[in-house]
């Protein structure tokens, strides 16, 4: 047991200076702030340098702002980065009113980017924060640059909406540590490093009144994650936009993407093969190098 606990504790610190080496060298350090929208407090991690054109990421459901760690330090150089938490989710305030969709959370970036004044902006989201993306680029084109849609388009089918319902209610149990909860994860994300994972687990859970290690997440989420139909937002984009969709994944079909090349005219659609629905986590440096190559645009 005591070897296992070692050989789990080396791992998280070897990952945690990873993750520290790649900031170092990008020059980004973050910091965690919060924005008042209306009675909620979003919170947002902040990589600084913010006379630069603005970069937004939003994750997806049940993930946190942090979970972009592993990225965001690429563009700090060169952009105002900013990765918030969603209502519901990490730090940001619990709505109350169980007010969850994504029309929901893109009125909460629109709060924040107005808080903070950010115009010819770039997003990036990836699942259901790439839905929360177009949403908002569709909503106020104005404010946006370029539009980055990890593995998701316009439409949530019923069943991805279930699946998730069912699997909140069986981690009502929560773990009986951080090493447990992680070890759980490496083996459900075979192809998701450390980088990722780790920070996910540091500041995505807390302890229970019983001493169980559960997500901070509002399980009135389910509420909100039902099935979806964003095509008016996505008809209203104006900025080039990029999907980049893991092979593995079926949630963005080819008649979606087909309809995308329709509708919008400035889109550009890559697909990474064999990757699947956080292809960021898996390929980082790939995936960075088609944003990279998509923002010249």
């Amino acid at each position: 047991m005591a070897i296992r606990c070692t050989l789990s504790i080396l791992l998280v610190l070897q990952a945690l200076a990873g993750a520290a080496l790649a900031q170092s060298a990008s020059g980004g350090a973050s910091s965690d702030r919060f924005a008042m929208v209306g009675p909620l407090r979003i919170h947002y991690v902040d990589w600084g340098n913010a006379s630069a054109p603005p970069l937004v990421m939003v994750h997806g459901v049940d993930r946190i702002a942090h979970t972009f760690d592993h990225v965001a330090p690429h563009f700090a150089a060169r952009y105002h980065v900013i990765a918030v938490d969603m209502r519901g989710h990490g730090d940001s305030s619990w709505d109350p009113e169980a007010r969850y969709t994504v029309e929901d959370h893109a009125t909460d970036l629109f709060g924040v980017v107005t808080a903070l004044r950010l115009r010819n902006i770039v997003l990036w989201g990836n699942s259901t924060g790439g839905r929360v993306v177009q949403v908002f680029a569709g909503q106020h084109p104005e404010l946006v640059s370029h539009v980055i849609a990890e593995d998701v388009g316009p439409e949530r089918p019923r069943q991805i909406a279930d699946n998730y319902s069912r699997r909140v209610a069986q981690e009502d149990a929560g773990w009986a540590s951080e090493d447990e909860l992680l070890a759980q994860l490496r083996k459900t994300n075979a192809g998701t490093t450390d980088a990722v994972l780790v920070p996910y687990v540091r500041y995505g859970t807390k302890r229970r009144d019983d001493g169980r290690i559960v997500w901070k997440r509002d399980p009135q989420l389910v509420k909100g994650f039902v099935a979806t139909d964003l095509w008016r937002f996505v008809r209203e984009i104006t900025a080039p936009t990029l999907y980049v969709i893991g092979g593995r994944s079926t949630i963005v079909p080819k008649e979606t993407q087909d309809e995308l090349k329709k509708t919008l005219p400035r889109v550009t659609i890559v697909t990474m093969p064999g990757l699947g629905h956080y292809p960021s986590d898996e390929k980082p440096e790939e995936f960075l190098a088609i944003v990279d190559e998509f923002l010249k645009s």
